[in-house]
């Protein structure tokens, strides 16, 4: 069965036609390391993780590279402001190498958790400059590019067409155009590419251009060549992404080599807090340590992101959380039952689960789609040591780790079941102010109170 994926290049969905049946090459843009991820960073590396077990549940091998942006990444991607890594050693001050390692690990920890299946190669920036500094020098020998005292702008004038990816009509707009714009650009789409490092910039290396560091968007496009090629399969990110850094990563890959450097290009949507935005005012800029602070093992957001495709925004809230909560109960108590089951089921019954999954997830991971199937197997009547290895096999995709589970029993004490049992009742009589004071005399005790659609959870504290 073919894989049917939407490809923001054509802005539409295609079949995928990989350069090499034996192996799929994929870039991932992996994190700038100057703080902790939060979850809607972690989306979009669940999303490359979804897409990578996706295809290896259909047989191929991957190569696959995701760089870690530990150097050049100014706090506006349009080549403005402070450099992130800078920024946060003056925060903390530390070195920006010490930032970057400990705030790597951090990420590399987060993903872990979340059992994020890592790429085949994690490139650091700073580890490259060399190659990064060899990719410039072939730019500027194509004419791609053009000096000023202190940087290497890349030329967009000089283009057939750029603005592919976001479909951006840029027409050779010339500096002054506006106010704001930097007057030492030539078109308000150039973006630098090396930079002269300031007196006191720690981040710096002996270059052709003096001392220096890469231009952010640069990493990407060099590291992408070092290990897959001029040409590759699949280029993921964020929908932040599409308008600057990877229409400037397909500019330079033209101005290097004259191609466009993957053949799909797939973005995961922004995740939103309560319907809003994310932001540091509204404080709610939530980390994986916050969730299991509040109660949340991360295979839980792991499975509330199964709740919406990748391509559509999808609304993080408590009460998803606890309904997710739920659902992961469920889905290995279904589990455990069926391992333990004794029965029989006919062979074409699993054939037509295992067709209708592989029909969910090779049409743009529609994991929505996928997981109704899933419930499917996990209420079927008839329990069969079948049916859990049919969904042992199911979650080569889902990630879930059910193959690792064991039953964690939630032994509440009599006096405790005793109050859950009567503020039970008290909320199906509506008696709300009998339902708080028994919930408030719980958690006096020690014990967390959630109540959602799916049902009441009590646990110790």
């Amino acid at each position: 069965m073919s894989i049917k994926i939407f490809n923001t290049l054509t802005r539409k969905k295609e079949d995928f036609k990989p350069l090499d049946e034996k192996e799929i090459r994929m870039y991932s843009c992996g994190p700038t390391v100057y703080y902790f991820a939060h979850i809607g960073n972690l989306r979009a590396y669940l999303f490359m993780d979804n897409l990578r077990r996706v295809l290896k549940y259909n047989g191929y091998n991957l190569k696959h590279v995701m760089n870690i942006t530990d150097v050049g990444h100014l706090v506006s991607d349009a080549d403005e402001g402070e450099d992130k890594m800078m920024k946060a050693a003056k925060r903390e001050n530390k070195n920006p190498y010490e930032i970057a390692e400990f705030y790597m690990n951090a990420f590399l920890a987060d993903i872990d958790k979340l059992n994020v299946d890592r790429p085949e190669i994690i490139a650091r920036a700073t580890e490259h400059i060399d190659v990064m500094e060899e990719y410039v020098k072939k730019i500027i020998d194509n004419g791609f590019s053009y000096q000023t005292e202190d940087t290497v702008y890349f030329d967009t004038s000089k283009l057939d067409k750029y603005g592919m990816l976001s479909n951006r009509n840029v027409d050779e707009q010339k500096a002054g155009a506006r106010v704001e714009f930097d007057s030492n650009k030539k078109n308000i789409s150039d973006f630098a590419i090396w930079i002269k490092a300031p007196e006191n910039h720690i981040m710096k290396w002996d270059t052709f251009f003096g001392k220096a560091y890469p231009g952010w968007h640069l990493e990407c496009s060099a590291m992408g060549y070092k290990y897959l090629g001029e040409q590759f399969d699949i280029h993921t990110g964020g929908v932040d992404h599409i308008p600057i850094h990877h229409e400037n990563e397909i500019a330079q890959s033209k101005g290097f080599s004259g191609k466009i450097p993957a053949n799909y290009w797939m973005h995961v949507e922004f995740l939103q807090i309560n319907g809003g935005k994310m932001s540091k005012s509204l404080n709610n800029l939530y980390t994986l340590k916050d969730l299991e602070e509040k109660g949340y093992e991360p295979l839980v957001y792991r499975m509330f992101n199964f709740t919406s495709n990748y391509r559509a925004q999808i609304n993080f809230t408590f009460d998803a959380m606890d309904s997710a909560k739920v659902a992961l109960n469920r889905l290995r108590e279904g589990y455990l039952k069926h391992s333990e089951g004794l029965d029989d089921i006919e062979d074409s019954v699993i054939k037509e689960y295992e067709e209708k999954f592989l029909e969910a997830i090779n049409d743009d991971l529609n994991m929505p789609v996928a997981m109704s199937v899933v419930w499917d197997v996990v209420k079927n009547p008839v329990k069969s040591k079948k049916l859990q290895n049919l969904l042992l096999k199911f979650d080569e995709v889902l990630g879930l780790d059910l193959k690792n589970y064991q039953k964690q029993e939630n032994v509440l004490p009599e006096e405790i079941k005793k109050l859950v049992k009567e503020r039970n009742v008290a909320r199906a009589n509506k008696n709300w102010a009998e339902s708080d004071r028994i919930r408030d005399v719980l958690i006096e005790k020690g014990y967390t109170v959630k109540d959602s659609k799916e049902g009441t959870i009590v646990e110790k504290q």
